[in-house]
């Protein structure tokens, strides 16, 4: 997906778009309306409904866009690299029409701010004029400054149109009627009324809370898309929850039920100056909703047409053209403007928005069942730097389905079954192309994981293409300490995978299958009383080495190849640690990474994190560790740890090695502040293994990279003289890992 050439916006576009288009027209048009159908209460339950969808969906998008760069077409660019090209391209299309009708929608809303004019001109000379002598210039002026000027002039009228609606709400607050005397009674008598209405009244003003997303659509344009999308929708949102209350109180304080009801028009009669302010600030607010709409409707296009989503080969390649310098998207614009002159001379888009606002349902609902899915599936991948809760974007999903059915359910039919056949179609003409398993395979590989742990009988049937960790471990020191089953419990409570196997050694028989099955049962009730999602079976082998090698080819629990190998053994009587060396190179042949765990008796300082050392010959574990250590972190042991990094190099490489940590660290999301990295010079006269004593000391865990060929030189050896620190994780990967 290209961007533009030149990106030059920051935070406050994204801002001020969406706040302008959430203070809409039915701000100033129906909401009075609302007021006096429902009363103040009757409204704030709407308002709070309205925002169970929006405010998730705001929460949503900006946790997704901190987790990947949203390139140009906002909204469309996220759900098609979430669910695949298909369904984002269907979703998307019905995304553009909505957004292009809604330029339409806003021309003819603002026209209503020239109400004194028309009734003027039919009391004082009899002329009944129609709404397109002001509509239809209005859309030629705002095609032309769009088509000459582009975003850049856009966003710079944006700003003056804000002023003058943050200038007309000032205003409408600082006004008073002679109602106000008396406004007790509207809060007082009848706090809720005409309930029978209430979702007929939701269906009118629902769209009032809509347009959160309209900023998204400039990513293209933006500076740093990962900060200025969080901040701009998720204030805007917030901002105009609260705005919105206000005015329900101020309305239902300062005009009785009759007058809000008849008179669309009711703020210009609150207002300081209001005759002029209020059809000023409509104005600015319909014709700033426009703009934005104009703005980023051909963003969308574009995008589209990048994607080579019509069938025609010409059409993909004339949307998708950006202009040279900037790559506005003029073509795409140019067909925006055709469609929006087309609804505006009709002069009624009601019917049409109505389905405007499904299709702006089904895709906030997919926004919010993309980052369920996500914190569902528990991919490493997954590190947004905005984080929201699986809770609160489940809220929103359900909320935006069942909002679409109540709000009019004819309509949410026509627009499922419309995208139905538009995806039918899309398919049919991109074979190829990705569907639905591309965002719900790691929430069925979680949910397979789950069952089968559950069940612990159940056989392991799913792939995994994406890397997480699928450790096991064989020990016959079930008993004696537990250190190793702490450790596959934190790999394994998220992100992970892990299979403990308790060694019983001897040859298969009558007997040593009864001790087999008596030991699962009593390391079953170990694993529930830990709540471990830790799966345990026993292994009958004769040796050591043969229990490796069944091991190393079973399949692992979630149905994937095992890729991790957990040796153990205790640092105050290594016994095993020579067989341990011996049989490392089995699992290096078989394209293992292999951890080994020295256990240590100490108490385990969660609050003192995990320690991870690096040396210049890690140059493969480096990655493995970290993202180890990030897993481990996840577990609710160390939710007041942290990661701590030592670096150790010669003096002249130190900066250079820093830099590179600190470039991964930043573009990986990784949660390791920058004061967690402290670079240590080499020494001649001191050992590595006398500063890790020193140093991590205290340390909940410490991990140590080795390589395959000290093992082969020193053996054992190698892994012992860390008396002074607690558990120890020496690892080895097989292959570098890619932190993306």
């Amino acid at each position: 997906m290209s961007q533009s050439t030149t990106q030059k916006f920051g935070t406050a576009p994204v801002f001020f778009t969406a706040i302008s288009t959430i203070l809409g027209a039915i701000l100033f048009l129906r909401f009075g309306f609302a007021v006096g159908t429902l009363g103040f209460f009757g409204v704030l339950l709407i308002i709070l409904l309205g925002h169970l969808v929006t405010i998730p969906t705001a929460f949503a998008i900006s946790e997704i866009a901190t987790n990947q760069r949203v390139k140009g077409g906002g909204e469309y660019f996220i759900i098609s690299r979430s669910f695949g090209l298909n369904i984002g391209a269907t979703i998307g299309l019905a995304l553009y029409l909505s957004q292009a009708i809604s330029v339409a929608f806003y021309v003819i809303a603002f026209t209503e701010a020239f109400s004194p004019f028309f009734n003027w001109m039919q009391s004082e000379h009899g002329v009944h004029l129609p709404r397109q002598v002001i509509s239809l210039p209005a859309m030629a002026v705002l095609s032309v400054l769009i088509l000459k000027k582009g975003a850049n002039l856009g966003v710079k009228v944006l700003y003056l149109i804000v002023a003058i609606l943050v200038a007309s709400l000032v205003l409408f607050f600082m006004g008073s009627t002679a109602f106000s005397e008396t406004a007790r009674a509207g809060l007082q008598e009848n706090p809720v009324r005409n309930f029978d209405q209430f979702y007929l009244v939701l269906a009118i003003i629902f769209p009032a809370f809509t347009g959160m997303t309209a900023g998204v659509g400039l990513s293209g344009d933006l500076k740093n898309p990962g900060k200025s999308i969080p901040m701009g929708t998720v204030t805007a949102t917030l901002a105009g929850f609260v705005i919105y209350i206000f005015i329900a109180w101020k309305l239902i304080n300062s005009a009785g039920p009759e007058d809000l009801v008849s008179d669309q028009l009711i703020m210009s009669k609150i207002a300081v100056g209001g005759q002029w302010i209020i059809p000023l600030g409509l104005a600015a607010s319909t014709i700033s909703s426009a703009i934005g709409s104009v703005m980023v409707a051909p963003r969308t296009l574009q995008a589209l047409g990048l994607d080579r989503v019509f069938p025609a080969v010409r059409i993909n390649r004339a949307l998708a053209k950006g202009q040279a310098k900037t790559n506005e998207p003029f073509n795409a614009t140019l067909v925006t403007i055709i469609i929006a002159f087309v609804f505006v001379a009709l002069g009624d888009v009601d019917a049409v928005a109505r389905i405007i606002s499904m299709f702006f349902m089904v895709t906030y609902g997919s926004l919010c069942l993309i980052s369920f899915l996500n914190h569902f599936g528990a991919s490493p991948a997954y590190r947004p730097t905005f984080r929201s809760r699986w809770y609160v974007s489940l809220v929103g999903f359900v909320m935006a389905i069942f909002l679409m059915f109540r709000i009019d359910s004819l309509y949410a039919v026509i627009a499922i079954v419309a995208m139905t056949l538009i995806y039918l179609l899309n398919s049919h003409y991109h074979k190829n192309r990705r569907g639905l398993e591309s965002i719900f395979s790691s929430a069925l590989f979680q949910l397979n994981r789950n069952l089968q742990v559950y069940l612990q009988k159940a056989r392991r049937r799913r792939r995994k293409e994406t890397w997480h960790p699928s450790a096991v471990l064989i020990t016959d020191s079930s008993w004696e300490r537990q250190n190793a089953f702490n450790l596959l419990s934190w790999l394994s409570y998220r992100y992970g995978f892990g299979t403990y196997i308790h060694l019983i050694k001897g040859y298969l028989s009558k007997s040593t299958h009864e001790e087999s099955k008596k030991v699962l049962q009593e390391l079953i009730e170990k694993s529930e009383e830990l709540d471990s999602q830790v799966y345990v079976d026993t292994l009958i082998s004769p040796s050591y080495t043969s229990a490796i090698a069944q091991i190393i080819q079973l399949p692992g629990i979630s149905g994937m190849e095992n890729n991790l190998l957990l040796f153990e053994y205790d640092k105050r009587e290594p016994t095993n640690l020579s067989q341990i060396a011996e049989n490392f190179s089995l699992a290096h042949a078989a394209n293992y990474d292999v951890c080994i765990l020295g256990s240590s008796d100490k108490y385990t300082n969660f609050k003192e994190g995990i320690h991870v050392w690096i040396q210049k010959i890690d140059f493969k574990n480096i990655n493995l560790m970290i993202l180890l250590s990030y897993i481990i972190l996840g577990h609710p042991d160390w939710h007041k740890g942290s990661i701590k990094i030592f670096y150790v190099a010669e003096k002249e490489k130190m900066e250079e090695a820093h830099n590179k940590l600190s470039e991964l660290i930043e573009s990986g999301r990784l949660p390791i502040s920058k004061r967690n990295i402290e670079m240590i010079e080499m020494e001649a006269e001191r050992s590595i293994q006398s500063m890790i004593n020193e140093k991590s000391s205290r340390a909940g865990l410490t991990m140590i990279g080795f390589l395959s060929e000290q093992i082969k030189h020193e053996g054992p050896k190698m892994f012992q003289g860390y008396d002074k620190i607690g558990d120890v994780l020496f690892v080895n990967a097989v292959v570098e890992k890619e932190i993306k």
